[in-house]
Order: C-alpha cells, then sequence, then structure tokens
C-alpha cells in the first residue's frame, strides 16, 4: 500500500465531504433568501471560528471541527412567552431550563424591526421548501456523481476482442499456474484463437459482448461450436469445443457460485462502457434504497457493530460507518493496484454514497435534523387548516423549543452510536480488500 496514495485518498474524501456539507448548507441558504428570511450566519463545521467575513447581513465562514454545518436563520421558532406577555424566565428542573435557553437563543435571532423575515413567519409550504432544500441538494450530488461515475467513465467490461489464450487446462483447485507435458491444451489454444481476434459469432450466434460468447460456451460442454472471430479485417471461422471443467460463475444478484461448465481458456480485453444517462439517477435511487433499509435498522445495526468490536468478529461489509470508516475505505481504493481510472470511479461512487446517506439521514424525522423541522412546519400547517375548516381563530404557531429535551435525547443517542461507530472504524474496519 503506497502511503502517499492513501493519504491522498484520504484528502479527497475529506475534501469532498465538506464540499457536500457546504452544498447542503446552500440548499438551505438560498430558498432561505429567496423568502425573505434574515440569515445572520453561514458556517462550515462547528466549534471556534477559524476564518469568517461577513457579507451583506450573512456571516460565511469554517469552524474547527468540519463534522457539520449550519446556517443561523431569525425565528427559527416563534418568539418565547416572556417577549410575548412579559413573563419572566421559565423555573424548573433540567429540562425546563433546557427549555429556556433554547427560547433566549432563539429570541437573540429575532430583530424588532425584522419580525416579519422571521423563519416562523413563512408559509407553511415555504418552510418545507426550506428545510428539505439541504437534504435535496445531496441528491442532486449524488446523481451528478454517479452519472460521472457510470456515464463519463463508464463501467469496466469484457469486451469481444481476445487478451490472452491459456496454454492448457488446469483444474479449478490447481495450486499451480504453469502447465506440463502431461496437461491437456486448452480448447482456444487447439482450435487456432489468438490473442487479438475479435469474437463475431458462437455457434451461429452473433455476440457483441464476451459475457453473451461465455454464455454459449458454458452451456456446450462437449459439443463442437464453430466460432468466428475477425482477424486482421478478414472474418475467419474456427472449430473449437468447450472441456467441462469446474468454475466460478457468477449470477445475475452477484452471488459466485462453482459449477461444471463448458471452458475453452480465453480472456478478453476490459474497457470502460458509458451507461445510458439514466443510469446515475437508477443507481442513486437503489443505493437510497439500501441506505434507508439500514436508517431503518440504525440502533440494532450499531449494535451488531459494537459486539463484533468487542468480540473481533468480521464487520458486515454493508454495515454502517463513520466519517473515519469512510476515509479509511477512501486511502485504501486510491492505494490499490489498478488503474487510475479504477481508483477514481470508486472514489466517485464512495461520495455518491455518502451523500445519499446525508440525503436519507437527514430526513429522518427528528428534531434537530432537517426532517424534524419538516414534520414541526407541516403540524403546524395541519393545526391552520383545522381551524380554518370549523372557523375557529388561527392557532399560535407550534413551538417547538417544548421538543429541547426529546431533541437532547436524540443528540444524545446520534453522538453514542457515532462514538462507536468511530471506535470499530479504528480498531475493527470493515475489510473491503482483504
Amino acid at each position: 500500500m503506497t502511503v502517499l496514495a492513501f493519504i491522498i485518498g484520504v484528502v479527497v474524501l475529506v475534501v469532498g465531504l465538506a464540499v457536500s456539507i457546504a452544498l447542503h448548507e446552500i440548499g438551505h441558504l438560498a430558498p432561505a433568501k429567496a423568502f425573505g428570511v434574515r440569515v445572520g450566519q453561514y458556517m462550515i463545521g462547528f466549534g471556534p471560528t477559524l476564518w469568517s467575513r461577513k457579507f451583506g447581513e450573512t456571516e460565511y465562514g469554517f469552524k474547527a471541527l468540519p463534522l457539520g454545518g449550519y446556517i443561523s436563520m431569525s425565528g427559527m421558532y416563534p418568539p418565547s412567552p416572556k417577549r410575548a406577555d412579559g413573563e419572566g424566565r421559565a423555573g424548573g428542573g433540567f429540562f425546563a431550563t433546557m427549555v429556556q435557553d433554547a427560547r433566549d437563543a432563539n429570541d437573540e435571532t429575532l430583530v424588532a424591526s425584522d419580525t416579519k423575515r422571521a423563519f416562523y413567519e413563512l408559509p407553511v409550504w415555504q418552510r418545507v421548501i426550506v428545510m428539505l432544500g439541504g437534504p435535496l441538494m445531496n441528491l442532486v450530488l449524488a446523481i451528478v456523481l454517479f452519472t460521472i461515475m457510470l456515464s463519463g467513465i463508464g463501467v469496466q467490461t469484457a469486451t469481444t476482442t481476445i487478451a490472452s489464450v491459456s496454454e492448457c487446462v488446469l483444474s479449478a483447485g490447481a495450486d499451480r499456474t504453469e502447465c506440463t507435458a502431461d496437461d491437456p491444451a486448452s480448447p482456444a489454444k487447439a482450435g487456432g484463437i489468438l490473442p487479438g481476434d475479435v469474437l463475431v459469432s458462437v455457434d451461429g450466434i452473433e455476440v457483441s459482448t464476451f459475457a453473451e460468447a461465455s454464455a454459449i460456451i458454458q452451456d456446450a460442454p462437449g459439443r463442437s461450436l464453430e466460432i468466428v472471430v475477425e482477424r486482421d479485417g478478414e472474418s475467419v471461422p474456427l472449430q473449437v469445443t468447450p472441456t467441462l471443467a469446474e468454475r466460478e460463475v457468477a449470477a445475475e444478484d452477484g452471488t459466485v457460485t462453482t459449477a461444471e461448465v463448458g471452458f475453452v481458456g480465453m480472456t478478453a480485453v476490459s474497457a470502460y462502457e458509458p451507461q445510458p444517462i439514466w443510469e446515475g439517477p437508477v443507481a442513486a435511487w437503489e443505493q437510497t434504497e439500501r441506505v434507508a433499509g439500514i436508517m431503518v435498522q440504525l440502533p440494532v445495526r450499531v449494535y451488531e457493530t459494537a459486539v463484533d468490536l468487542f468480540t473481533g468478529q468480521d464487520r458486515d461489509p454493508n454495515g454502517p460507518l463513520s466519517v473515519v470508516g469512510a476515509g479509511r475505505i477512501a486511502g485504501e481504493v486510491a492505494a490499490i493496484d489498478a488503474p487510475i481510472l479504477n481508483r477514481v470511479s470508486a472514489i466517485l461512487g464512495l461520495l455518491g454514497s455518502l451523500n445519499i446517506a446525508l440525503f436519507v439521514f437527514n430526513l429522518i424525522p427528528l428534531l434537530p435534523l432537517d426532517g424534524g423541522h419538516v414534520v414541526v412546519a407541516l403540524w403546524d400547517g395541519i393545526k391552520r387548516a383545522w381551524a380554518k375548516l370549523f372557523r375557529r381563530p388561527p392557532p399560535k404557531p407550534v413551538d417547538a423549543t417544548k421538543l429541547v429535551p426529546g431533541t437532547f435525547v436524540v443528540v444524545i443517542a446520534l453522538v453514542v452510536m457515532g462514538g462507536i461507530l468511530i471506535l470499530a472504524d479504528v480498531f475493527n474496519p470493515v475489510a473491503l480488500f482483504g
């Protein structure tokens, strides 16, 4: 493993994730400003500010911990009761104090002259658009990345051009790669197939991919097949009789099994084949389904990861990862001995998957996630519609600060799960490359 290549892979992942977070926040910022909301800050990261500059009424900057980002909008929640009717600070225990602190922080974002520019004053549909703008930006970015990977670079595919021809037939379990005088010649060698030949047809059936030719050959052990190849611009007919051999066969679902099939002993030249432009969105949708399945079972998956961490068992490669795990995989991908386009394509796919994870994760209907704010806005809309239907006075805006205790519990749960995943990714990482 090349250390420099590993570091480059990690850096590319970190930069890509930072760009993804920045675009996520722009997805909130742009509609908020378009709808007239006063935005005080646009920050990437948390903690102490490293750099910032103010343009207009908004301060833009970077903070020390690049683990997320936020925009500070005026009046995310309605004014606290003490602002509306003169009541003092709420009494009570820990959670009551927490609620009041949230109200005080919210009140600080409200400017007397800008009360009509507060987020809570927006119509429900505009609030939903503002909150969904971030996750949707990640979805769009994922589609772009998958499209570049599949349609820009393409999928590495075995072509009909022959790369090499085996000299002999070795059994599947043979522990040697060299042929001996006792080994039978491969059917491809005996039939006269040469490297550089281009397959035209097999058994009278025209083939456009190596997979099509392989399927015909595997189904015809012991039967003489006419194989037409193009050689030096001319069509050359050859007779080849596949031998019965044990070989690994890949099914449509990706599983690989060992079976007795027809075998001739030739390999194909690989080339990148650009896929149709719609394959990017299709890949994004399929990844969304997979990530949603993980998110639904996230507490269970994290528990299983913790068990694997303490028992030393191999982790599920399709399980959840932290940023540390994703960075480690990116480094390993960048350092493997493979063509550069293979590695670029793999990292693009990884970044696309991370953006899908951000998209799905932020749609979870719990505060402080974007999905939680959408639920609050929709509940506010339902209350208003109900009151209008029965001709009742308009209700007060939903005070989401009352949900701060629940938000606190969610945050603690996310911190705990994130900590477990980071420890697992450091001490029991997912083994993708052996």
